[in-house]
Formats: C-alpha cells, sequence, structure tokens
C-alpha cells in the first residue's frame, strides 16, 4: 500500500482549524515540560512522550465525542489531551499528587479519564484492543452510535491479542478502529525488522476490514481517514484499520540513549517529518488562519503548561488512607 496524503481536500473552519493547532501545540508543550521535570526527578517511574505524532492523536479525537471510547498505550499523554482530559488534572498525576486525575495513583502509564472516554494509557503493549473491542460491543449492543479506537504502536501490531482483537471485530461488526501509529521502532527494535510483511495496514486488511495507509506527519490525510472509518463504524459497518506513518522525537522513554538509530537520524527527522510546521505551513498558504492568531494560541498554551506544572508541584501526596480505595470496584 502507498502512503494516502489528503486529496480532497477536507473542509474545517477556522475555528476548527485553530482547535486542532491548540490540541497539537498544548501535547507537545506539555510533553517537553514533563520531559524536563522527569530529569528533575519530579515525575516518577518511566515517562513515553508522544512528541512528533501530535497531528494522528488530535485528528483522531477530533472526530470522536466523549461519548466514544479510546484506549491507549504507554506513550499515552498525547491521546489524553487530544480526548479532553484536563491538562493541570495530568500533570498532577503524572507527579503521583492526590490532585491528579486518577487521584495520584495511575502516573503516566496509567493515566484515565472515562468521563471523557479515555480507557486509559497501557503499560501492556497492545492491551488496549481487546479492551477496545468490549467497548465497541458495547456501544453495538446498547445502539449508542458510538465507536471505539484503539491506539497501537508498530511494536503492539504484533501482539497476537490484537490479532484476536481484529478478527472478533470483523465476526461482530463492531465499531472499532484500529489506529496503527507506526514511528519506526518497538521499543529499541526496528519495524522493517520486526514486522514480517512490512505493511501493517495490509495485514489488518487481510482480516477482512478496509484499512489503509496514511502520512502521519499530514493532520489533514489522518483527518480524512478517520472521518471515513468513524463513519463507518456509526453506520454499523463495521471496524476499519489505519497505519499513519510517523517518527518519535525522543527515545522509547526518557532517557533512552538511542543507540539503535541512525547517526543525525532525529535531527533529519526533526527537519522534514515535524507535523506541527506541516500544519501551520498549510493553513497559512491557504490563509484560513493568521499567524497572529496561532502566536496567540502559543502564548496561551504556555501560560497554561506553567500554571498547570506550578500547581502540581504545590499539590499534596493522596494521604495514606488512600492505599485502600479504588482498588475494587462493586457492582
Amino acid at each position: 500500500m502507498t502512503r494516502r496524503k489528503a486529496t480532497s481536500g477536507v473542509k474545517l473552519d477556522r475555528e476548527q482549524l485553530l482547535r486542532a493547532y491548540r490540541t497539537m501545540r498544548t501535547i507537545r508543550a506539555f510533553e517537553t515540560r514533563m520531559g524536563q521535570e522527569f530529569e528533575k526527578g519530579t515525575v516518577p517511574g518511566f515517562t513515553h512522550l508522544y512528541s512528533a505524532q501530535e497531528a494522528i492523536a488530535t485528528a483522531v479525537c477530533m472526530n470522536l465525542t466523549d461519548s466514544d471510547y479510546i484506549g491507549s498505550t504507554h506513550r499515552g499523554h498525547g491521546h489524553s489531551i487530544a480526548k479532553g482530559c484536563d491538562v493541570k488534572g495530568m500533570a498532577a498525576e503524572l507527579m503521583g499528587k492526590a490532585t491528579g486525575i486518577c487521584k495520584g495513583k495511575g502516573g503516566s502509564m496509567h493515566v484515565a479519564d472515562l468521563s471523557k472516554g479515555m480507557l486509559g494509557a497501557n503499560g501492556i503493549v497492545g492491551g488496549s484492543a481487546p479492551l477496545c473491542v468490549g467497548a465497541g460491543l458495547s456501544a453495538k449492543t446498547r445502539n449508542t452510535g458510538g465507536v471505539a479506537v484503539s491506539f497501537i504502536g508498530d511494536g503492539g501490531s504484533n501482539e497476537g491479542a490484537v490479532f484476536e482483537s481484529m478478527n472478533l471485530a470483523v465476526v461482530l461488526k463492531l465499531p472499532v478502529l484500529f489506529m496503527y501509529e507506526n514511528n519506526g521502532y518497538g521499543e529499541a527494535t526496528g519495524f522493517s525488522y520486526a514486522v514480517g510483511s512490512g505493511d501493517i495496514s495490509g495485514r489488518a486488511g487481510a482480516f477482512g476490514m478496509p484499512a489503509e495507509k496514511v502520512d502521519g506527519t499530514d493532520f489533514f490525510a489522518v483527518y480524512e481517514a478517520v472521518q471515513r472509518a468513524v463513519e463507518r463504524g456509526r453506520a454499523g459497518d463495521g471496524p476499519s484499520a489505519i497505519e499513519a506513518m510517523t517518527t518519535r522525537f525522543g527515545g522509547h522513554f526518557v532517557g533512552d540513549p538511542q543507540l539503535y538509530r541512525a547517526k543525525g537520524e532525529v535531527e533529519k527527522q526533526r527537519r522534514e517529518m515535524d507535523c506541527i510546521p506541516v500544519f501551520v505551513d498549510r493553513v497559512l498558504k491557504d490563509k484560513s488562519v493568521t499567524r497572529k492568531a496561532l502566536q496567540d494560541i502559543d502564548a496561551q498554551v504556555e501560560s497554561l503548561i506553567e500554571e498547570a506544572v506550578e500547581e502540581a508541584l504545590a499539590a499534596p501526596y493522596p494521604g495514606p488512607e488512600e492505599l485502600f480505595t479504588d482498588v475494587y470496584k462493586t457492582y
């Protein structure tokens, strides 16, 4: 399959374009600052940053509502922000504070907010696929018109649970989108080595669902592809798969020496595969928005992230009495 770019020039109004830019800039600024805070020791545990993939999460979630569900990966901050999770609550969560959206008990790899349809980041590789099949089955059974999107990396695409999930989604004709973010590496293993067919979307299509490959640095190409998949799911026509070709500017985790990457690779990708400048060039060329409007958003985002960090640093940790709460759910 060839990589697909935007073709029909999806029509988004000025407010939608500014919303898309704000979301991408918020994700980038949040990830940059969280990387810095991790290095200072204020964010415990491992942290996996989403920088370079912002266009994908943003384009996906702009096609969804709070009643739709997403399941994430270990690299889940961007998905959470795009789905509408509170940025200040997320900063506090990553720092393990009581004011976090999971009361400081989830942290980076398990941040979640069910009120926004965010089923959670997931430390289990490929773990969101069966969860989203369940969410899709629920939506179909209850006839809500909702869809579920499972974000999966190129490494996770090889998991048996993912194969089983795709098969079941096709068999039951469920409203599920399998959203593959192919950033070239599953931890330190190259995609070209680990995926035998070399084509994640083609392999997904073999299960009996529409599947396509898109340029993950092109917000508009991703948006169009997701729009088609979501409409298909809402219409009762079953699951779809999309493989978005992208990269990651950081390592597998903050502090990863990345000895498996070629010299100069990241620098070259920063110049050629940064989805935010690609988006800015497009909307300024089209005269859809003004540079001043984008600069205003930049300032607002930087202020928001600074406030989020300051409030998170000042917030208390959960008390000892919280140790035994939120452990089991009683139905």
